[in-house]
C-alpha cells in the first residue's frame, strides 16, 4: 500500500483528493496539511511515501516547503497545482529545482470533460512517483563566486572537435541540464544532442527556459538537419532521434505499438554507431 501525504490549504481540494486517491486500491491518505509548516512536521513524523504538494500556501509556499522536506526527510514530492499548466514554464522547473520529482495539474471537477484524463494521469503519476529512491538536497550555498572563477579561466572552453555528446536525462533532469549548459562559455563547440523525459507539451517551454542561462544555441532538429558545433539539440517528444553516417540528423515518431519506448537507450546507440571513442555519453536520473 501506498501512503500519500496531501498537502493544500484548500478544504475543498484536499476532500477532493481524497477521494480521488481513496479510489485507487493502492493508495491511501496517510495524512493531511493545510501548509508548509504541517507539511515539513508530518513528512518528518509519518514518512509517507509519496507527498502532494500545492504551491500557493498562507506562511510556508509549497516551494519551501519542498526545499525544507528535501534537506531534511527525502520523499517522492508531486507538484499539484493550477499554476503548472503547459503555458508556466517557469512554475514547473522552478518545482524541480527545490525537489519535486513530478509536477501535475489540478484536475477539474467531476462532470468536467478533462476530469477523468487528469485525475486518471495524477493517480499514475503517485504510483510511480511512489518507487523513486530520492535523495537528500544539501542546503543551499551562494555559489556565484565559484562560477564567475570557472568562467574567467575557461575551464569549460573547447577547441573545435569532430566528437560529440549525449544527455539522457529522465526525472529531476531540467535543472541538472540547466546548471550543465550555463556552465558551458560561448567558446564551447562540441555539439550536444539530448533526450529528455518530460510530458508533452512542456519541452518547447523548457527550452526557452534553458535558453536564458545559457550562451549556446538550443533546438528541436529536423531530418536532414546537419549536426553543428556549438549547438545543443533536444529530440523532439514522442521521437526517436539518430544520427545518419552523413552526421544529420534523422527524426521519426515512436511506433505506439513498441512494448518499450526507449529513446534515451535509442540515441547512445546510434552515438556509438556513428562515433564511436569520439563521444561522451551521460545519464541523469534521480532514480538512484
Amino acid at each position: 500500500m501506498i501512503n500519500v501525504l496531501i498537502v493544500d490549504d484548500s478544504l475543498t481540494t484536499r476532500e477532493f483528493l481524497k477521494h480521488i486517491i481513496g479510489s485507487d486500491p493502492q493508495l491511501q491518505v496517510a495524512g493531511e496539511a493545510k501548509n508548509g509548516e504541517e507539511a515539513v512536521h508530518i513528512a518528518e513524523t509519518l514518512k509517507p511515501d509519496v507527498i502532494i504538494m500545492d504551491i500557493q500556501m498562507p506562511g510556508m509556499n509549497g516551494y519551501e516547503a519542498t526545499r525544507a522536506i528535501m534537506e531534511k526527510c527525502p520523499v517522492p514530492i508531486i507538484i499539484h497545482s493550477t499554476l503548472v499548466a503547459p503555458e508556466h514554464t517557469e512554475n514547473i522547473f522552478k518545482s524541480m529545482r527545490v525537489g519535486a520529482v513530478a509536477v501535475s495539474q489540478k484536475p477539474p471537477g467531476l462532470g468536467h470533460p478533462e476530469s477523468k484524463i487528469l485525475v486518471d494521469k495524477l493517480l499514475r503519476t503517485v504510483k510511480l512517483m511512489s518507487e523513486i529512491k530520492v535523495v537528500r538536497l544539501l542546503k543551499q550555498k551562494n555559489t556565484s563566486k565559484k562560477s564567475n572563477a570557472l568562467t574567467k579561466k575557461n575551464l569549460f572552453a573547447n577547441k573545435p572537435s569532430t566528437g560529440i555528446i549525449a544527455i539522457g536525462a529522465s526525472t529531476g533532469g531540467p535543472p541538472i541540464l540547466q546548471t550543465i549548459l550555463s556552465s558551458l562559455n560561448q567558446n564551447f563547440t562540441i555539439p550536444i544532442v539530448i533526450v529528455q523525459h518530460i510530458a508533452n507539451g512542456f519541452l518547447e517551454g523548457m527550452l526557452d527556459w534553458l535558453s536564458k542561462t545559457t550562451h549556446l544555441t538550443l533546438k528541436i532538429p529536423k531530418t536532414g538537419e546537419p549536426v553543428e558545433a556549438g549547438h545543443v539539440y533536444f529530440a523532439p517528444e514522442d521521437h526517436h532521434i539518430d544520427i545518419t553516417p552523413s552526421r544529420t540528423f534523422q527524426i521519426y515518431k515512436i511506433n505506439a505499438q513498441e512494448n518499450f519506448k526507449r529513446p534515451i537507450s535509442h540515441l547512445f546507440s546510434s552515438i556509438a554507431k556513428r562515433y564511436k571513442k569520439n563521444s561522451l555519453i551521460i545519464i541523469i536520473t534521480k532514480n538512484w
